[in-house]
């Protein structure tokens, strides 16, 4: 099995980290999910001012989703919800522009 460096793993939580931050700083509240039960769910789901709201799956720079993620974003996409797979940290204020 392979471990990761720590600069990969670094990289992710400084990702995440600012995505929570800034969805904080939008008056918004970036909610860590924990699938327990569900595997795939993306990271985080972040609610927005005025009943917003999308999923983020937070990933290291280059790293794409795996193939059950991307059939849980599919699911979700499905039924309406937004998205994103995020690896760098200049997405983010991307994405927020749309909800704010």
């Amino acid at each position: 099995m392979m471990q990761k460096s720590k600069t990969a793993n670094c990289s992710e939580k400084r990702i995440e980290s600012k995505f929570k931050e800034s969805v904080k700083a939008k008056g918004g509240w970036a909610i860590k999910l924990l699938p327990f039960n569900l595997n795939g769910l993306p990271d985080r789901i972040a609610l927005l001012p005025g009943g917003k709201l999308f999923f983020a799956e937070i990933k290291k720079p280059g790293e794409v989703a795996s193939p059950l993620q991307m059939s849980v974003h599919k699911k979700l996409r499905k039924l309406g919800f937004e998205v994103y797979v995020i690896d760098h940290v200049d997405q983010i204020e991307i994405i927020l522009a749309k909800y704010i």
